[in-house]
């Protein structure tokens, strides 16, 4: 698949699922813009490296998908930069688990605000630009938690059915135009978020790491395998190629069967 010329943005991208889209996208041959909160050395050397490695033009920008305001100023910086945004990837997220009664209000707060509502402001921040292209392709990264519910996990449950529903909206709103919008539900990838959360429930439940993989992360996941990086990635370059000019508005489960029980 050829995207010389087109450039695609990736909220929450050095590092993990984001990262692997930008290394679809820079190997298919778009510009792309990667994306963190921070703003080090290290964000841009990934950002070069990633340029070496698919001779694309990779570059890093700063922002913090919290914060409405800074999520449109994103957009808008990538597009003076490359001169338009074709491709949005909203992948930022961030996860907190706990039971209702217990759950921080900042840790909701965070969660809407960065896993769901950044999505509402990089596609509005990202519209005009595709319109004035008249082209574009969105792709939010949504999870199989955007169609089921799992304990413990309200604010990422929430706001990924959220995503979801902000999907087919979107869509309706650029159906006669030739812009799509789409969501793929992941089950659970083994990236750095979900490492993170390992420790502590092997110290929960006194479990190894292998009964916590495969008795707690992956109980639901019939295939009992990971999703991989790749897999996910793939997907989210095949929603932008032109044999989905015509999927628009629905999500895509890559999800080992979680979905199908």
């Amino acid at each position: 698949m050829d995207l010389t010329g087109k450039t695609a943005i990736v909220t929450g991208s050095t590092s993990g699922i984001g990262l692997g889209i930008a290394r679809h996208f820079a190997t298919s041959g778009a510009n792309v813009a990667l994306n963190s909160f921070s703003d080090t050395a290290e964000d841009h050397q990934i950002a070069a490296d990633l340029a070496t490695e698919t001779g694309a033009d990779v570059r890093y920008f700063q922002g913090d998908m919290s914060k409405a305001e800074t999520c449109r100023a994103w957009v808008d910086a990538a597009a003076d930069a490359f001169g338009g945004v074709d491709i949005l990837v909203n992948n930022a997220g961030i996860q907190h688990v706990a039971a209702i009664p217990d759950f921080p209000t900042e840790k909701w707060d965070a969660i809407i605000a960065i896993n769901m509502s950044s999505a509402f402001h990089t596609t509005a921040a990202a519209l005009p630009h595709m319109r004035k292209a008249g082209w574009g392709r969105i792709v939010n990264i949504a999870s199989a938690h955007g169609l089921t519910a799992s304990p413990f996990k309200s604010a990422y449950v929430t706001a990924k059915h959220g995503v979801v529903g902000f999907t087919k909206v979107t869509a309706l709103e650029t159906a006669e135009e030739d812009i799509t919008c789409n969501a793929v539900c992941p089950a659970y990838v083994l990236t750095p978020l979900i490492e993170s959360q390992i420790p502590d429930t092997m110290k929960e439940y006194d479990m190894t790491r292998e009964q916590v993989v495969r008795d707690v992360l992956l109980a639901r996941q019939p295939t009992k395998a990971f999703v991989t990086i790749d897999q996910v990635a793939g997907t989210t370059l095949f929603l932008c190629s032109p044999a989905a000019d015509q999927i628009t508005g629905t999500t895509i489960s890559v999800d080992g069967g979680w979905t199908a029980l």
